[in-house]
């Protein structure tokens, strides 16, 4: 048995509560791009090494990616307002530790326990999101969630490079992490207020899967481990830690299956991966995220190396695809109710064809204008970025039980978190190689681009395939299902469309 739900808050309260989740989200968010243009800022004014700039960077993706999974997790069983509080706090006490580093490796060691703590605070936000809305309200709020990821991985470094403008190149990585200060005191204050509170979702009886945890844990460092360093760590053995990432996640498998037999809480509830709109969309995020993040990677480094641009410039550049993809975030809140999928085919089409367009002005316009000739495509495929990922979320949660919400969020953004680490690699991999053989020239990007573009292509392809099956089997929907199951547990959701 479960615990029977809290009806939401009234209006004004559940709006303003997502009002927190999201800026919470957002500043946790942004951390993982407002650094890459610092990195130049702590060398010069910590003395950081390039293995010291290479973990400010890979360890905080690492222990963000670590933690979602049972972090999520800990929300179901323990509350996730008492969880999300305690996330924000540690996050806005690391940036301060991190600011105030006396030392690279003091820097590295805050900065892996600000990850961890963002991973704490991302899943709760998915978590209470399907705890306060329903229906098409809940639609919206994925929507505005949406919005803030695509803005904020993409004003990381225009946020950067205004701080270090105005700041200056010796202390100017401090003031990276100290902007998150006022504005995690803030969301925690007015989340004391705001943010539900809802009894925890799992049973009273279920533990906390420790073993599982370990096993999780230690797959998806060594899966990951090799491609945030993919850099840095030279030679082929590092590629050696991907059979042993397959073992330890198989071997979590078996654990997680033999905990369901045994009747026991498991740390991810294998029946999710039941969910054709479960699975499905959390590859399509895997693969969109692998595709859509590295563009700011390559194409900053690409202004900067390459064209003479500024952090600050450079930054400028990539404003026309964070502010479109918010508008289109929003948008595809409201339209994914009518359009489903269908939607989601549309958004990658739309991205993948932005990024072609990148491709074409780096060809016909080189030199200092080509970030006004890239303001179009980027405009483009921001706008459809919007409609791929707020969508892609709502449908891929829309049918998880409330219950299990923690844990699948996390499941969803860890696959980001290992995506964005995996597309870093393969594309970052492939634009140096070109670099390295060309030059300073336009190649590297071009080449760069199309890797990612070819990424996204995997992901529409899998989106067209899900929109298909369903359309030419709608079958009934899996809430309808639960209910006709007699189903004790909570949050059986509403009718979806077939084909969504």
């Amino acid at each position: 048995m479960t615990t029977v739900q809290a009806g939401p808050a009234p209006d004004d309260r559940r709006w303003k509560a997502l009002g927190v989740c999201l800026t919470a989200g957002f500043i946790s968010l942004l951390d993982t791009s407002i650094v890459n243009v610092a990195l130049p800022s702590m060398e010069h004014g910590l003395g950081a090494s390039e293995a010291a700039q290479s973990w400010v960077v890979s360890g905080y993706a690492l222990t963000f990616g670590l933690a979602l999974v049972p972090a999520g997790r800990l929300g179901d069983m323990r509350g996730r307002r008492q969880a999300f509080l305690l996330g924000l706090a540690l996050f806005t006490v690391a940036s301060a530790a991190c600011g105030l580093a006396p030392g690279p490796s003091w820097l590295v060691v805050f900065r892996l326990i600000q990850g961890a703590a963002a991973g704490m605070v991302a899943p709760q936000t998915s978590g209470l999101i399907q705890q306060m809305f329903q229906g098409s309200e809940r639609a919206r709020a994925f929507g505005l969630l949406g919005s803030v990821i695509g803005v904020s991985t993409a004003v990381g470094p225009l946020a950067g490079g205004v701080l270090i403008d105005a700041v200056g190149t010796t202390e100017g990585w401090r003031w990276v992490f100290f902007v998150n200060l006022p504005i995690g005191v803030a969301a925690f204050a007015a989340g004391l207020r705001l943010l539900p509170r809802y009894p925890a979702t799992a049973g009273k009886r279920e533990t906390f899967d420790l073993f599982g945890v370990l096993l999780l844990g230690c797959g998806v460092l060594a899966l990951m481990l090799p491609l945030v360093q993919e850099q840095q760590w030279t030679g082929r053995l590092k590629w050696a830690l991907l059979p042993v990432a397959a073992l330890l996640l198989g071997a979590f498998w078996a654990w997680e299956r033999r905990q369901g037999r045994l009747g026991r809480a498991p740390l991810v509830d294998l029946e999710l991966f039941a969910l054709r709109s479960f699975t499905l969309g959390a590859l399509i995020s895997l693969t969109y995220f692998a595709g859509f993040t590295t563009v700011f990677f390559v194409y900053t480094l690409f202004l900067q190396n390459t064209v003479g641009y500024s952090a600050l410039a450079a930054g400028l550049s990539v404003l026309p695809f964070a502010a479109a993809s918010a508008v289109g975030a929003a948008a595809g809140g409201r339209l994914v109710v009518r359009f489903g999928r269908r939607l989601v085919v549309i958004g990658l089409g739309g991205v993948a064809l932005g990024l072609l367009g990148v491709v074409v002005a780096v060809q016909l316009v080189p030199g200092r204008n080509v970030g006004w000739a890239t303001a179009l495509p980027m405009l483009i495929g921001g706008i459809a970025s919007g409609l791929t990922v707020s969508p892609n979320t709502t449908l891929t949660l829309t049918r998880v039980p409330v219950h299990r919400a923690g844990a699948a969020g996390g499941v969803l953004q860890t696959g980001q978190r290992v995506g964005s680490a995996a597309g870093i690699a393969v594309v970052g991999a492939v634009y140096f190689a070109h670099q390295a053989e060309h030059g300073q020239s336009g190649t590297a990007i071009q080449m760069g681009l199309l890797t990612a573009v070819g990424i996204i292509m995997i992901a529409l392809t899998l989106a067209v395939a899900d929109m298909r099956e369903r359309q030419a089997h709608p079958g009934p929907t899996w809430a309808a299902d639960r209910v006709r199951r007699g189903s004790a547990e909570g949050g059986a959701e509403e009718p979806v469309r077939p084909g969504s």
